[in-house]
């Protein structure tokens, strides 16, 4: 089986989000709403209003030894219903 979810995206954009409800994860390339929603309600026990999710463009990174390729990756935006919270994301 596959891991839908990857990890939480924490950046000061998503810490804007967070405090609209909406939640942003890396998730797998291959994974559908349906499935990030399903993930996100058995994982955390909230119940999911929308999710909108976008395909990250790969690119090529220099580094000391040469050039590297970054993959392509999913990210999910993920809002909850009114009054619903994701404690991972407190303090953050």
């Amino acid at each position: 089986m596959v891991q839908v979810i990857k990890e939480p995206l924490v950046t000061e954009k998503s810490a804007v989000l967070n405090e609209m409800g909406v939640y942003v994860f890396r998730v797998d390339l291959k994974s559908t709403k349906t499935q990030i929603r399903e993930a996100i309600e058995k994982n955390f026990d909230v119940k999911v209003q929308k999710v909108t999710t976008s395909v990250c463009r790969g690119r090529s990174k220099t580094n000391k030894f040469g050039h590297t390729k970054v993959p392509y990756w999913k990210k999910a935006l993920v809002k909850l219903k009114e009054g619903e919270k994701i404690s991972l994301f407190e303090g953050v």
